[in-house]
């Protein structure tokens, strides 16, 4: 679990934002570069690496984007105005500490607004929207905001460190969906260790701009038109305060999630063929997991079970607390077990494809 581990923590503490995901491909790429056969970037951006096999087409996809920010516009005191990217809680970025992306390199700011000592008792009892923060990056005025490099369209992250916890818990930002791609790496290294015959062919997709609609899963799918799929991601459980568990009953520790069915029917009504594959592998090789329908939230299998004719697609999903957060939480545990069970998954592919 030391490698899943530290793919994790270096994944996390890179940036890359919807439509900005450079930094977060270039180490994909070179984390999966051994144990694949092929790999490109296609016109969308989406990272493509091949493990050539003889039977049926598997596209593994774990998108690499983060939610972030984008500079909108910079005032003439040298303040910065920025707009949202992708779904943000907007009391969750108040008083955040950022980096910013630009031409100069990476600058660090903070997030401010009106501070409560001067707000009306009745501003006291409204939460703060985005619209009336604004990022401080210690500048004079606009001039020295520009000098910066700070311009229009720069590209705007949390500052956030991994840490680990206690009981094999981590927390960091942008788990969502950087699990995901640590998996996805994960399972390709497995592979490639095996001295068995491999008959699917695999194509592990690090996507793009999957919080801002899905694309690069519904042009990367299109490409490849897979016999099936499995999107890679993070999913709620319903195991701390604030929740029940009638609305998640998933635990973190328990395993990594299959999807059954998520958004209430409107995303992903799964495979059921694709499900029994890896209900079964799970349970013919004692590998913990759990089963979820949910009513919010959806992954790139959205769009890519009904790309061209259809793509038979579920879910392998690692239960992650404090999602579209600067603290996401989740378990190695979960993560491995995703890794396995998708690993044993692709070879137990006869009786399913």
């Amino acid at each position: 679990m030391e490698h899943i581990q530290k793919l994790l923590e270096k994944l996390s503490n890179a940036h890359g934002i919807s439509g900005s995901e450079n930094n977060i491909r270039n180490i994909m790429e070179e984390e999966i570069r051994p144990y694949v056969d092929d790999i490109r970037t296609d016109k969308n951006g989406n990272l493509i690496a091949t493990k050539k096999g003889s039977g049926p087409t598997i596209m593994l996809a774990a998108h690499m984007d983060e939610i972030g920010l984008m500079v909108k516009y910079i005032d003439d005191n040298g303040f910065i105005r920025f707009v949202k990217v992708g779904g943000w809680f907007d009391q969750t970025l108040y008083n955040q500490r950022v980096v910013i992306d630009t031409e100069n390199g990476p600058i660090k700011g903070v997030i401010g607004a009106k501070p409560p000592h001067v707000m009306s008792d009745e501003d006291k009892k409204k939460p703060i929207k985005a619209e009336d923060m604004f990022i401080d990056v210690g500048a004079k005025d606009k001039e020295d905001a520009e000098n910066l490099g700070v311009q229009v369209g720069s590209t705007i992250s949390l500052d956030r460190d991994f840490e680990p916890l206690a009981n094999g818990f981590m927390t960091g930002k942008a788990f969502d969906n950087r699990a995901g791609v640590a998996v996805t790496i994960e399972i390709m290294k497995q592979l490639s260790e095996m001295d068995v015959d491999i008959k699917p062919t695999i194509y592990a997709v690090g996507t793009v701009q999957e919080e801002v609609g899905l694309k690069g899963a519904r042009t990367s799918a299109f490409g490849l038109n897979p016999d099936a799929a499995i999107a890679i991601d993070t999913t709620i459980p319903g195991d701390h305060p604030g929740i029940e568990k009638k609305d998640s009953a998933l635990e973190i520790g328990e395993g990594c999630v299959i999807t059954v069915m998520d958004a209430g029917g409107r995303g992903l009504i799964a495979d059921k063929n694709i499900v029994k594959w890896l209900k079964e592998t799970g349970n013919e090789n004692d590998i913990p997991y759990q089963m979820d329908v949910s009513d919010g939230g959806t992954t790139d299998a959205t769009a890519i079970h009904i790309t061209r004719e259809g793509i038979p697609s579920s879910t392998i999903s690692i239960a992650t607390r404090y999602i579209h957060s600067p603290v996401e939480l989740l378990s190695i545990d979960d993560m491995k077990s995703a890794a396995d069970l998708v690993t044993k998954a692709i070879l137990n592919t006869e009786k399913y494809l």
